[in-house]
């Protein structure tokens, strides 16, 4: 941890406009950390904006989920007309030759236009009334596979895409192991709360060291990236963890709010942060629920 905070102190973020762009500049340094969510901290303080940091913590908690993606753009895909809960994915996987054959549609795949790899999740059919979920690996630019960029009001640097599919030839070893939903979908909502919010902190602390917002901010921040990233390494389907992590987000807003009524000078980045802090309110109804449950389990 100590080695990793002390990168974080001290990295410059890279000067680019793009996110092709910063992942390229800073695909060393974050290769050069072994575990996902010090690739994420790292990441963030080598980002100038919300954006380059968010792309960090994404493909680091995709890491975690899927350990083959390190090191390539990839896109979970799972949202569809209804959601993305079980009973909401009509996107079907059937068995076609010696292979699987691929065919639907998904609302929202946050990076998807830019990504290498596509994590989707499917309907293998139900069972017992349930509807089966696996999740495969695809190349974005398969056959049958189209993309279409959808433009978000925030955060431009990431892009965001409907995707469909049309009899998309997946080979057997492309369905990952274990269930869909239990096993990737699920999990994933907290995994990526603890990699892009440890994202966002090393990216804040570079904030206040580069307009110097007050050397106690960094402190907070940094107690705050430290517990994160003890988070990540729990189990992440433990209650304990999600009532812990409630707490960790609770103050992280408190932090920010602080930071803003220092951060009063104009400027790019300035800019940049008021158009896009909307992205922290996002997922703010799941995470409320997700606190309710874990009391619930504990019992309290």
């Amino acid at each position: 941890m100590d080695r990793t905070l002390h990168r974080v102190l001290t990295a410059e973020p890279a000067a680019v406009a793009d996110l092709r762009a910063w992942w390229d500049a800073t695909a060393a340094e974050r290769a050069a950390w072994d575990s996902p969510i010090d690739r994420a901290l790292v990441g963030g303080a080598l980002a100038d904006r919300i954006g380059f940091a968010f792309a960090g913590g994404y493909a680091a908690a995709l890491h975690t989920l899927v350990p083959a993606t390190a090191g390539t753009l990839t896109a979970l895909c799972a949202t569809e007309q209804g959601g993305a809960h079980p009973r909401a994915i009509r996107t079907s996987l059937v068995v076609d030759g010696t292979g699987f054959r691929l065919d639907g549609k998904k609302l929202w795949g946050t990076i998807a236009s830019d990504a290498t790899w596509l994590l989707v999740v499917a309907s293998a059919g139900e069972e017992a009334g349930k509807n089966r979920l696996r999740v495969v690996r695809v190349p974005a630019s398969a056959p049958g596979v189209r993309i279409q960029v959808i433009t978000a009001p925030f955060v431009p640097e990431i892009p965001h895409a409907a995707i469909e599919f049309t009899a998309v030839a997946v080979p057997g070893d492309a369905v990952l192991p274990g269930d869909g939903y239990d096993d990737y979908l699920k999990p994933f909502r907290t995994i990526e709360d603890l990699h892009v919010h440890a994202a966002l902190l090393g990216y804040l602390i570079g904030v206040v060291r580069r307009h110097r917002l007050g050397s106690e901010l960094v402190e907070r921040l940094c107690a705050l990236a430290a517990a994160t990233r003890t988070l990540a390494l729990a189990d992440v389907k433990a209650p304990a963890t999600h009532v812990a992590l409630a707490g960790v987000l609770d103050l992280v807003t408190g932090v920010i709010a602080t930071l803003e009524e220092r951060w009063t000078t104009a400027g790019d980045e300035h800019t940049r942060w008021q158009r896009d802090r909307e992205l922290l309110q996002v997922a703010g109804k799941a995470r409320a629920a997700r606190r309710e449950r874990a009391w619930q389990r504990l019992g309290a």
